[in-house]
């Protein structure tokens, strides 16, 4: 079968808007979260956010959103956008740069793009409020495609002209990693030569301030300590939006282009918990299959695993569902492998987190780190037994792990490999 490569990498993230300060965040284990100015209401518990900085997208009225200097973007384009169709434009701008493709690689029948959003619930809200208040025909003829679940798909699809393979992945925060999967069986099955991968999310109250409903969110008022996956003290996750891409592609363009991937994906698998409709199953049994998949589809033994990022999202019951799933697929998980979790740095990305850490990973792998899990005082004693990194350490995983899992206990793990 052929085999399939990450050759380009995008961000628009609360650690950075490039890969250059990403990968200076992750090294240094600096977190992207502010006191969200939405929050700060007597009536709302959770007070900070992994914010998206250079960015204004607050306005239900995209002619008054503004953007970091480079970019350039029409009226006509941007009126059928959400706030993350933004985001992942951008971030797909700079990936296709990244991974030095012309406009010849990226429109014709061989290149396709998955992406993964939860829609825009801000746009929703805006333009079902105008059907109600003024009638149906005073409304905007974009509404829809701005605001769907599908709207990062097909917007993307129409500005960037592709005519491969297209889809748009709803799984919750396991919906970008099913992208990323089932890219590379488009890949590897001789379906498609390169695959684009976007995960995005508004990150704006409206997309995130409903999870305090399900007593999810962390309720601190100190950034620093407010994301803090399996330590002790952790009292839930800090939601984050943007967007990350990834170009995949196969070894024959590889070789034609003559570029230096990042890394190899070697392989995923998926599997379900089909025990909750919103919490993970205690003892991460859907995980624990979904691993056992993705090493079995890699041809690799668990020991020869350097680093897993994990899910861990800072929740009570989330982390250590994934750490007993680790401890039973893992027989030396007490000193390998090293294993953290980057949403102490930007936050839970719901659908973008899958694809945001892959290409954590793959930035890792390239550039000779392995990031660390940030803001643990002490580590919960259900996660001993599992070599937690709490520092970033200057070598390169020569093989690492990505796990996610959403609700209804959608679980997957994707394998990457250093070249």
């Amino acid at each position: 079968m052929p085999r399939a490569f990450i050759t380009g990498l995008g961000f628009i993230t609360s650690i950075g808007n490039d890969s250059t300060v990403v990968e200076q965040s992750l090294r240094n284990l600096k977190h992207g979260f502010e006191l969200y100015p939405a929050f700060d209401k007597p009536d709302i518990p959770c007070k900070v956010m992994g914010t998206v900085k250079g960015f204004f997208t607050d306005s239900a009225d995209q002619e008054d959103w503004t953007y970091p200097k480079g970019y350039a973007f029409k009226r006509e384009l941007m009126r059928t956008m959400a706030p993350h169709g933004l985001y992942a434009h951008c971030a797909l701008t700079q990936a296709i740069t990244d991974a030095k493709l012309t406009d010849l690689d990226v429109s014709n029948l061989n290149t396709g793009l998955y992406t993964s959003s939860g829609g825009s619930p801000m746009l929703t809200n805006y333009h079902h409020g105008r059907v109600e208040a003024l009638g149906v025909m005073r409304c905007s003829p974009f509404g829809i495609v701005a605001s769907i679940v599908g709207t990062l798909n097909f917007n993307l699809v129409a500005a960037f002209k592709i005519q491969g393979s297209s889809c748009g992945f709803s799984s919750a925060c396991a919906s970008s990693a099913h992208a990323l999967g089932f890219a590379y069986d488009e890949i590897t099955l001789g379906r498609q030569k390169r695959m684009f991968v976007v995960g995005a999310e508004d990150g704006n109250k409206d997309a995130i301030l409903p999870f305090a409903g399900m007593r999810t969110l962390s309720l601190q008022t100190d950034p620093n300590i407010a994301s803090r996956p399996f330590d002790g003290a952790r009292d839930g996750f800090v939601g984050t939006g943007g967007a990350t891409v990834l170009v995949i592609e196969s070894e024959d363009e590889v070789i034609r282009r003559g570029v230096t991937p990042y890394c190899e994906v070697l392989g995923w698998g998926q599997a379900s918990d089909g025990y909750n409709v919103a919490i993970s199953h205690p003892e991460g049994a859907g995980l624990q299959v979904a691993m056992k998949h993705a090493l079995h589809a890699s041809k690799i033994n668990p020991d020869q695993v350097d680093y897993i990022n994990a899910h861990a999202t800072s929740t009570l019951i989330g982390d250590i569902s994934e750490v007993k799933a680790i401890k039973a697929v893992f027989p030396q998980a007490s000193t390998k492998p090293w294993v953290s979790s980057t949403k102490a740095l930007t936050g839970h990305g719901l659908s973008l987190a899958g694809a945001m850490e892959s290409a954590f990973s793959a930035l890792a792998i390239k550039k000779g780190f392995t990031p660390g899990s940030a803001h643990i005082s002490k580590v919960d004693q259900a996660c001993e037994g599992i070599n937690i990194l709490q520092k970033t350490e200057p070598v390169a995983p020569r093989i690492v792990m990505k796990n996610a899992s959403g609700f209804g206990g959608a679980n997957v793990s994707v394998i990457f490999k250093q070249v």
